[in-house]
C-alpha cells in the first residue's frame, strides 16, 4: 500500500491523465506525467512532468526512479519499451492487459477463450481474403486495423455492393494487418466501468447507455435501458475479464445489447474510460479515484450512484456552449485545459444529474 505523499507515475498527459492526477491529489499522492507534448493538459495538475516520447527508454527509467508505482491513461503504451526499460516498480494495469487490448484479433480471441461472445470476426492478412469474409458476415461489415485506432480512426465500413468502400478497404489491408467484424442487429450500446485492486476485490459501476456520433462518444446516460438480467450479465463478464487478466485498476468494457437480451462484447479499454466520466457527478467515488485506490492497494469505494444523469462530450466547437451550460442547474462542467479547439477533439464534458427514483 502506498503511503500519503508517495508518487504515482502516469504515462500520458491528456485529459484522462489530468483527471487521474486530480484524483491522486485528493488522496494525498503526488504525480509525475510522462508525455511528448509541451502543453499536455495533465501537466497543469501534476507535481512534475517529463517531456519525452513514450518509447524513450531513459525517460521511462527516470520516471521509475522518481515514482513508487506507474500507471497510464491510454492503451497504446509501447509494451516493448516498458520491457526494455526493465522498470523496478509495479505497473498497473499489467502488460498482459496492454498486449491483449492493443490487438483487436488477440482481444477477440481472448474473449472467445473465456466463453464470452463477440460479433463475428475474421483475420484479414491480404485483400483476396476480404470477399469470402464479407460473404460469411452478410455482405457487409467493418474493417479495422488490428492495432491502434480510436474514436472511429483506422476503420472503414465496407460492402460488396460499394466499390468505393472496397477500394479503401484494400488500401487499408495493404498497409496494416486488419480484422473484419460483422454487423450485429443491436438495440443499444452500453458500457460498464469496473475496478479490481491488488487484493482481488472487484467493484462494478452501473452500466451506462452510450450514443456515438462520427465514431466518437456523444452521450452516456444512466440508467441504461437494460433488464436486471442484462445488468447482472455485464457484471459477470467484467468479473471474468478482470480475474482472467489478473487486472489491477479501472477497466471499461463496451457491449452491444441484442433484442433477445444477450450481450456481445465490443472491446475493452485497460484504463479509465470516457463512458465513465458521469461517475464524477453521480457517485461519491469517481472512476478516477477508484483507479487510484485500486493501484495503490487502498479499499475500493462504493460504486453505487446517488443520481441518474446524462454525460455529454464537448467536441471541437462545442466549447462555445460553455456559458449556456454554466447557466443550467444540477450540471457539472469539466474542461480539459486544451488551448485549441479542433474538429473531433475532446475539449471537455458536462454531466446533468436528475433524482434517482426510490424503489
Amino acid at each position: 500500500m502506498l503511503k500519503i505523499g508517495d508518487t504515482i507515475g502516469i504515462i500520458g498527459g491528456g485529459q484522462l491523465g489530468r483527471m487521474l492526477a486530480m484524483a491522486a491529489a485528493k488522496l494525498g499522492f503526488k504525480t509525475i506525467i510522462l508525455d511528448p507534448q509541451e502543453n499536455s493538459p495533465a501537466f497543469a495538475c501534476a507535481h512534475d512532468h517529463i517531456l519525452a516520447a513514450y518509447d524513450d527508454i531513459a525517460a521511462l527509467q527516470r520516471l521509475s526512479d522518481k515514482c513508487d508505482i506507474i500507471t497510464y491513461e491510454f492503451e497504446n503504451v509501447p509494451v516493448e519499451a516498458l520491457k526494455k526499460a526493465n522498470l523496478k516498480i509495479p505497473i498497473h494495469p499489467n502488460a498482459k492487459a496492454l498486449e491483449t487490448s492493443q490487438d483487436r484479433l488477440v482481444e477477440k480471441n481472448f474473449f472467445h477463450d473465456l466463453g464470452i461472445k463477440t460479433a463475428p470476426f475474421f483475420d484479414i492478412k491480404k485483400p483476396e481474403e476480404l470477399g469470402d469474409a464479407l460473404t460469411s458476415v452478410g455482405q457487409k461489415g467493418i474493417l479495422k486495423t488490428r492495432r491502434m485506432g480510436y474514436d472511429g480512426k483506422g476503420q472503414v465500413r465496407v460492402s460488396v455492393e460499394d466499390t468505393a468502400s472496397l477500394k479503401v478497404a484494400h488500401e487499408l489491408i495493404n498497409s496494416f494487418p486488419c480484422i473484419l467484424e460483422g454487423f450485429v442487429p443491436f438495440l443499444r450500446e452500453v458500457s460498464i466501468i469496473a475496478a479490481r485492486n491488488t487484493h482481488g476485490d472487484i467493484a462494478c459501476y452501473s452500466p451506462a447507455e452510450n450514443v456515438h456520433k462520427d465514431g466518437i462518444l456523444h452521450t452516456s446516460t444512466l440508467p441504461a435501458k437494460i433488464s436486471e438480467e442484462e445488468h447482472a450479465k455485464a457484471n459477470e463478464i467484467a468479473h471474468k475479464t478482470l480475474n482472467a487478466l489478473n487486472y489491477v485498476g479501472v477497466i471499461g468494457i463496451e457491449f452491444f445489447v441484442l433484442e433477445d437480451g444477450s450481450l456481445l462484447v465490443n472491446e475493452f479499454a485497460p484504463r479509465v474510460h470516457n463512458s465513465g466520466h458521469w461517475t464524477e457527478a453521480a457517485c461519491i467515488v469517481s472512476q478516477f479515484e477508484q483507479h487510484i485506490r485500486a493501484i495503490t492497494s487502498l479499499p475500493l469505494g462504493n460504486p453505487l450512484h446517488h443520481s441518474n444523469c446524462i454525460m455529454e462530450n464537448l467536441i471541437g466547437d462545442d466549447i462555445e456552449k460553455v456559458p449556456e451550460i454554466l447557466e443550467q442547474s444540477n450540471t457539472m462542467l469539466h474542461l480539459y485545459g486544451k488551448r485549441e479547439a479542433r474538429q473531433g477533439r475532446k475539449m471537455g464534458h458536462f454531466t446533468k444529474t436528475t433524482s434517482k427514483p426510490a424503489k
